[in-house]
């Protein structure tokens, strides 16, 4: 039905994850830490993608691909790293507004930002470069796993931007420690995206030969068919984490934002086992 394998599944979440980056850094308001933080997570994982694929199972176009991933992400790495003096510009715009207010308010007088460094800041369209390879990569991997070539690809594809939602979505829960004034509109925007991505990773995942013929038994598990209710499992407890989150997000408390935090800890558990769990039995 369809081949897995690690080069793949490693790819896939390099891939998805450099999206979702730009997601969050088109906005120019989060720091640039925040930027380094993911592009060398998913430079490595880039990497490790083509170790596997160079020790396990090899793949000529998806693995050319793969380093031109990975050369795009250190470009956009090591740019960011050169223009880390300009800051981020709506970063300081809104500290400033924030400092303002409070000094409004309470009559103590705060230092506002001592403006923009020298030279560029850092264009966040080069988040979005190595998306081009690596959509290539994701293509290729798709029309090598076998099967209904279509359904292949979008399995590969739509998997992707499903693994990058969610991990970005946690790191980026993460970074309100470093950064405490950061909006939470950024990750209202992540847990949406993840929200509207989860009924397609679900639909392509149901589709002939899917997980519906697992469950009614046309295609054995291994393990009569505990492996797919386990499927089911993860699909719902993600999306309900999904709905949970949100609501966490609305609570004004800064802790609020902590506990939406732990909870895309288990999304991210719950969301790998939506898409691995299915396509291993899928290709037994």
């Amino acid at each position: 039905m369809i081949r897995l394998d690690a080069a793949t599944v490693l790819a896939q979440w390099a891939v998805g994850g450099m999206v979702f980056c730009w997601f969050t850094t088109r906005r120019r308001m989060i720091g640039v830490g925040y930027g380094w933080l993911l592009r060398g997570t998913f430079l490595l994982l880039g990497l490790g993608s083509l170790a596997c694929a160079f020790t396990i199972d090899a793949s000529p176009v998806r693995d050319a691909a793969m380093v031109a991933f990975c050369v795009a992400t250190a470009w956009a790495l090591v740019s960011s790293y050169q223009r880390r003096a300009a800051g981020v510009s709506q970063g300081e715009a809104e500290h400033d507004r924030r400092t303002e207010r409070v000094a409004a308010m309470t009559g103590i007088e705060r230092k506002v930002s001592s403006g923009r460094g020298p030279g560029a800041e850092f264009a966040p369209l080069l988040d979005l470069l190595p998306a081009v390879p690596g959509l290539v990569a994701l293509v290729a991997a798709g029309f090598d796993a076998g099967g209904n070539t279509a359904l292949a690809v979008a399995r590969t594809v739509v998997g992707a931007l499903f693994l990058g939602a969610v991990t970005d979505a946690m790191l980026l829960g993460h970074w309100y420690l470093v950064q405490p004034g950061l909006p939470r509109r950024l990750l209202n925007e992540m847990v949406d995206a993840l929200g509207w991505l989860w009924p397609v990773e679900v639909a392509v995942l149901l589709l002939p030969t899917g997980m519906v013929s697992v469950l009614n038994g046309t295609v054995s598990d291994g393990w009569n068919g505990t492996l797919g209710w386990f499927w089911v499992a993860c699909a719902v407890s993600t999306i309900v984490l999904v709905f949970v989150t949100k609501a966490a997000l609305k609570e004004r408390q800064y802790s609020a934002v902590m506990a939406a935090t732990g909870l895309l800890y288990l999304a991210i558990l719950t969301a790998f086992g939506t898409d691995l769990v299915a396509r291993a039995v899928l290709a037994g």
